[in-house]
């Protein structure tokens, strides 16, 4: 199982963590991401496989302190924050004009 952080526009967002399995990971994260945004998500996948796994990832919330790591962030409703992951890997965070996140 892998963990992913669901973060989203909402003013009560509150950032949960769920569990997810490997091939749910694989429908929400392609290869070598760790970064996605549910628009993009959807464009890759069919739309009912991905509606099942979520039903499922939904039922499997971890509560922080009972985490053991974080795999995958997931993005809803927050475009702008696009910008800030051009190849979608959190290690490589970018400022608008380029320039690394972290150093």
């Amino acid at each position: 199982m892998k963990n992913i952080q669901v973060i989203d526009g909402a003013e009560n967002c509150v950032y949960d963590i769920f569990a997810c399995s490997e091939d749910e990971y694989g429908l929400i994260f392609p290869p070598g991401h760790d970064i996605a945004f549910i628009d993009e998500v959807y464009a890759r996948s069919p739309e009912a496989s991905l509606n099942a796994a979520f039903a499922n990832i939904w039922r499997r919330r971890i509560r922080k302190c009972d985490a053991l790591g974080i795999h995958g962030t997931l993005f809803y409703q927050l475009e702008y924050k696009k910008q800030f992951y051009p190849s979608r890997r959190d290690e490589e965070a970018r400022n608008p004009g380029g320039s690394r996140l972290r150093t």
